[in-house]
């Protein structure tokens, strides 16, 4: 399945480099933070703001809204973040990006309705979107021998999954001591000092990236004149056509894993029967636990990804590595919970982060080797947020809708099958249609 390269030794990396993937690594992690608190707040959050019991119908619902909606205008302003990073530069894009999601981190921790909230959340997702692609294209770029390039890149995106234990962790401390915290419209609700605590991060980006250097690759040829303006229409040339729709389509079904079924999970757990008899404070600490066991799979995914992109020789095979074995956990993990309870939760998690979001920095060690500078962020941008963010966070609204037609029973209960039915599909389909995954031709960054 796979075989080694003669690797030669890569330079060492200068310190302006090393602030380079810290910064980058700082900003994969924000990205995460930001993305998957929503899972572990939505539930109290939703409650307060509408009135009713947290495992309610109604709170089910709306958890699909907020999970689906911000996709769209995260999409499509997305893609045009990808074009104008192509056309801009992505220095200026990663400024301006992170600027948008700082700021409306706060506005949502503030929010007075389901509304005001469903609208921050969407500034949120659309700065997040617009970050991830410029800065796969800025690392990919400054880093040009091949292998310290697949290292790099797969190192700094596993800082991600870092993101996602400081969610859960962060959760858990605002849960415990927000009382303690200065009161926010009155009260002491921990799911809005944990929006609020989005823009620490975004501290020190804000700060130091602007006085970072531009890619080279893209700078030089725009000083030159030789660099080709982005098209969408490119991408669908005959030389990147399939390209861009196996692409699209294999990062729909990657994404629907994560919205429609691992992130149902923080809504799973109250509902098992060694949790339910907990106060609510320790359900949301019980919460946060398992959160972690899944950030901790998905850091362990992204770890191996790093280690092994630059030892798999086929991307295919590469990929497979963590396919194959997500098409038997993912829906014994979630048909079985319901039956075995908290700890089947917590490890079962666990591995079904490490094959899904192992495939997550899959993508974005690929996606810069099978397209032109020009047409980098273009269709890193199009594959990402049409196929990731468009189409396959609708599988959240879909799990959502499902719970309605499961076995009669408790609604954690039902929204664990409805999980265990779309991420199944979504593994099985994406095993298949990766066959059709294209080969980059060289080691090296296409031209």
């Amino acid at each position: 399945m796979s075989s080694l390269h003669t690797e030669t030794a890569a330079p060492a990396l200068t310190p302006i480099q090393w602030v380079i993937c810290i910064i980058a690594a700082i900003g994969f992690l924000f990205d995460s933070y930001e993305l998957l608190m929503l899972p572990l707040l939505v539930r109290p959050a939703l409650a307060d703001l509408l009135g009713v019991a947290p495992n309610s119908l109604e709170v089910n619902r709306w958890v699909g809204y907020l999970q689906f909606v911000p996709a769209i205008p995260a999409g499509i302003f997305g893609l045009l973040g990808g074009y104008l990073t192509d056309l801009l530069g992505r220095r200026r894009v990663l400024v301006w990006s992170i600027l948008l999601y700082a700021g409306s981190a706060v506005a949502a921790g503030f929010s007075t309705s389901v509304g005001w909230l469903l609208f921050w959340r969407c500034c949120t997702f659309v700065g997040i979107c617009v970050e991830f692609v410029a800065a796969v294209a800025w690392l990919s770029e400054i880093f040009t021998q091949p292998k310290q390039r697949e290292r790099i890149l797969g190192y700094t995106q596993a800082f991600g999954s870092i993101g996602g234990i400081s969610a859960a962790a962060g959760y858990y401390l605002v849960v415990t001591y927000g009382d303690a915290l200065p009161a926010i419209r009155g009260g002491h609700e921990a799911w809005r000092y944990m929006l609020i605590s989005g823009v620490i991060p975004a501290l020190p980006l804000i700060v130091i990236r602007p006085f970072l250097p531009e890619s080279t690759m893209w700078q030089e040829k725009k000083l030159a004149g030789t660099l080709k303006r982005p098209s969408f229409a490119a991408l669908f040339a005959p030389a990147y056509r399939r390209t861009t729709l196996v692409t699209t389509v294999m990062m729909a079904l990657a994404f629907a894993i994560g919205f429609g079924t691992i992130q149902q999970m923080p809504r799973i757990v109250p509902g098992l029967a060694e949790v339910q008899v907990l106060s609510r404070t320790a359900q949301e600490q019980t919460v946060s636990g398992v959160g972690t066991f899944q950030e901790l799979g998905g850091l362990t995914g992204r770890l191996l990804l790093a280690y092994l992109a630059a030892i798999v020789v086929g991307r295919r095979h590469l990929l497979w590595l963590f396919q194959i074995p997500g098409l038997v956990v993912v829906p014994v993990v979630f048909l079985l919970t319901p039956t075995f309870g908290l700890a089947m939760a917590q490890w079962g998690v666990f591995l079904a982060g490490l094959t899904t979001i192992g495939q997550f920095s899959f993508w974005g060690n690929y996606l810069p080797r099978v397209y032109p500078t020009y047409l980098r962020g273009t269709g890193e941008s199009f594959a990402t947020n049409v196929g990731g963010r468009m189409i396959g966070t609708t599988a959240a609204l879909v799990t959502t809708s499902l719970v309605a037609y499961m076995p009669p029973g408790p609604v954690p209960v039902r929204l664990a099958y409805a999980a265990a039915l779309v991420g199944t599909t979504a593994c099985v389909l994406g095993f298949l249609v990766s066959f059709w995954l294209p080969e980059p031709k060289h080691a090296e960054l296409p031209d």
